[in-house]
Parts: C-alpha cells; structure tokens; sequence
C-alpha cells in the first residue's frame, strides 16, 4: 500500500455489525507506536491519530518528515463511529477487526498535538497550568 501523503489512525476496533460500515472504533494511547511512527512519517505518512501524549522522539521526527500527530479524545467512540463513511480492509484480513483498513471519516474533531515546528500541546498545557498554580 502507498503510504505517501497516508493519515493512520491507532484504534482499537470492535466487529462490524450487519448493516455498518465499522464496528465500534475509539483511538488507542500513542506511545505505542512510537517506536515505529518515524518509520512511518519517513515512508511518506503525514499524520497520525491516537490519543495522549508522545515521546520526545517523536516531535523531531514531525520536523524532519513535516508530520503532524493527532490526539483525539478517548472514550468518544461512537462520535467517530458515526463519522466513518466507508471502511475497506487493505491488508491482514485475516486478522479481522485487527486488519489494516483504509477509512473515509469527515467532520472528527481532533487536536494538533505534536506539529511541524517541534510543538506539544500537553507540554505546553502543562507548563501553563504549572505556572499558574506557582503565581
């Protein structure tokens, strides 16, 4: 599959119901796939969407590959539900609900979390927060 100009989504899935397009889907932590996710940005992938926070690792490699990270807010499953407009398994069908799948989503609200200058958004929510506690 061509990866180039590619968003993934880490999601942990839930089986297709007669008459959906999915299952149930809701994103999975992040870190996770760290280990691979500058891989995948230097294969050509410009985003990716998870939830929670990043390694540092990964900030760099959004500046190398000009890749942007995702969060989207756990828990909301059946609002991304209700946005996917088409789902086809690309590769390991055989893995099921696991399988690789290529997905049409509009209107899924997302946060940048991590952006093409080395920005992160948790770190600088944080050290605001911070701030304001110490006044």
């Amino acid at each position: 599959m061509d990866l180039q100009g590619q968003v993934v989504f880490y999601g942990g899935p839930g089986p297709t119901k007669p008459d959906h397009v999915i299952g149930v889907v809701a994103p999975t932590s992040s870190y996770r796939m760290d280990p691979y996710t500058p891989k995948l940005f230097e294969y050509g992938v410009k985003a990716a969407i998870g939830k929670g926070n990043r390694a540092k690792e990964i900030r760099q490699a959004c500046i190398d590959f000009n890749a942007v990270s995702f969060s989207a807010i756990g828990g909301i499953s059946a609002t991304l539900f209700a946005c996917i407009r088409k789902a086809e398994i690309v590769a390991y069908e055989d893995l099921k609900t696991e399988a690789i799948q290529r997905l049409e989503i509009e209107n899924f609200p997302l946060l940048v979390t991590n952006d093409t200058q080395g920005g992160d958004l948790y770190e600088q929510e944080v050290e605001k927060y911070r701030k304001l506690l110490n006044a």
